[in-house]
């Protein structure tokens, strides 16, 4: 059972941000990777190898998917173009804010079965947020049960995410309360599953590994996440980039999908 790795799981989260606290403290290499030369650091390896090693001693049977290896596609895809199992890994989502000694970065891991995960993890090692959850046994923040807000007002929302996205939403929905940026997204999804917002989007081009631990944490606070006309996202596919997304509570996941189809088509 994905639950009875909870404990286990979160020892391993531990000590990764301990490692990622102590490398940020020294003198450290960064660069960067990619055709949109997105950054990466001795941080991001160090972190990325303690998962690799303790996650595989975890569940040795699931594959791999992480920001910081090289895709093993189709070694980890069966006939049927999904691995059954696999771990999905940012070892520091917001590197950005890592780099710049900024607090809103994370390190998010989930366990993905089936193309939707089942176990997730995410932890921000300088506020010490420890977000857990199972399927089907709810989410925690730092051993305490979280909701999302089952609110479907617009008005005094706290909403984050792309600013254009912000500054439309605002233009038809004045009393919206537009919040300043959060480096990780994982984390910014996630501060719906306890309240900290009340509705998060994430621009396309986001990747399983930014979204899947902070997918079933939504889920399991009672909030949904998903694209803008509401499909749920599926994990661990041979093509892991994901377009526009939304997260918030029921309710006002409904009003703002409704009021983005029909008055923001662009987005929509």
């Amino acid at each position: 059972m994905p639950g009875s790795k909870l404990a286990a799981l979160e020892a391993i989260m531990h000590e990764a941000g301990e490692l990622a606290r102590v490398t940020s403290r020294g003198p450290f290499k960064s660069w960067t990777k990619g055709h949109d030369h997105s950054p990466v650091s001795e941080g991001d390896i160090a972190v990325n190898n303690l998962l690799r090693t303790k996650l595989t001693e975890l569940a040795p049977a699931a594959g791999w998917l992480s920001e910081e290896t090289e895709d093993s596609h189709p070694g980890r895809a069966n006939n049927t173009e999904t691995l059954v199992t696999a771990w999905i890994v940012d070892p520091i989502d917001g590197t950005r804010a890592y780099i710049t000694g900024k607090p809103d970065w994370t390190i998010s891991v989930a366990l993905v079965e089936n193309s939707r995960p089942v176990l997730a993890a995410l932890y921000a090692p300088v506020t010490d947020e420890m977000f857990l959850a199972a399927r089907g046994q709810g989410a925690t923040l730092n051993g305490a049960g979280i909701k999302a807000s089952q609110s479907a007002a617009l008005d005094g929302a706290t909403l984050a995410g792309p600013k254009r996205y912000l500054d439309k939403l605002s233009s038809l929905e004045p009393e919206i309360l537009a919040q300043p940026k959060v480096h990780s997204l994982a984390l910014r999804l996630t501060r719906v599953a306890h309240g900290g917002l009340d509705a998060a989007f994430a621009s396309p081009g986001s990747h399983d590994w930014d979204l899947a631990a902070a997918d079933l944490l939504v889920h399991e606070a009672g909030g949904l996440m998903t694209d803008l006309t509401g499909k749920p996202l599926t994990y661990n596919r041979p093509h892991v980039v994901h377009g526009a997304l939304i997260a918030a509570g029921p309710p006002r996941h409904a009003t703002l999908i409704d009021l983005m189809r029909d008055r923001l088509p662009e987005f929509a």
